[in-house]
């Protein structure tokens, strides 16, 4: 196996935390997308989407979106605790607080960034409005994650998950929109630096 990737990029670096906590080391080809080489025909014929990260197995089957990567990879691993829950009301908890993290956080927070940055103007429209818009809609979301946050030691409960990793992915990103955790979150704030401590973000 082995996996596309640029280090650098928020989808890249869930895969990365992912696999170091399960304990799996797979090699790596890097693909700059910057240069456009996602947009390749030889890369297009491997990606379902035309994005990092993707993953290629042994036998040539690909896989695409982080999270799918994510979940393929763990069963592989025979896991005694999964980071998508072990019951059923954990997996179902896990995927509540999952979809509300990138739905409400990531997906507004790349937008803004694309939008109001430019980044890729080059090969999508981009509208300054819909950056600042998606930049408050990803400021108004923090307190609830802080309100959740009160309550249980990590985002969907008292297991470290998917959704802390994407979660984590979420705040350090948003710093490139010049957004801080404000000072009044302060369970988020105990949060981020509870899993900035962890081993597998270190790495």
């Amino acid at each position: 196996m082995k996996i596309y990737e640029l280090a650098a990029s928020p989808s890249a670096k869930r895969v990365r935390i992912f696999l170091n906590e399960i304990g799996l080391v797979i090699p790596t080809v890097s693909v700059d997308i910057r240069a456009g080489e996602n947009l390749t025909q030889e890369f297009l014929d491997k990606s379902a989407n035309g994005r990092i990260p993707l993953l290629e197995l042994d036998d040539g089957v690909f896989l695409s979106e982080s999270v799918a990567i994510c979940r393929y990879l763990e069963s592989t691993t025979n896991p005694v605790s999964s980071l998508f829950g072990n019951t059923a009301l954990e997996q179902a908890q896990i995927e509540m607080w999952h979809r509300m993290v990138e739905l409400q956080g990531l997906i507004p927070a790349f937008q803004a960034f694309r939008n109001i940055s430019g980044v890729y103007a080059d090969r999508e429209t981009c509208i300054a409005s819909w950056g600042e818009e998606s930049k408050l809609r990803l400021i108004n979301f923090l307190p609830c994650l802080d309100k959740q946050l009160s309550k249980h030691t990590y985002i969907a409960g008292e297991q470290f998950s998917i959704v802390d990793i994407s979660g984590y992915i979420l705040i350090t990103f948003a710093k490139n929109l010049k957004i801080d955790i404000p000072a009044e979150l302060t369970h988020l704030a105990r949060w981020f630096e509870s899993v900035q401590q962890r081993p597998s973000v270190k790495l």
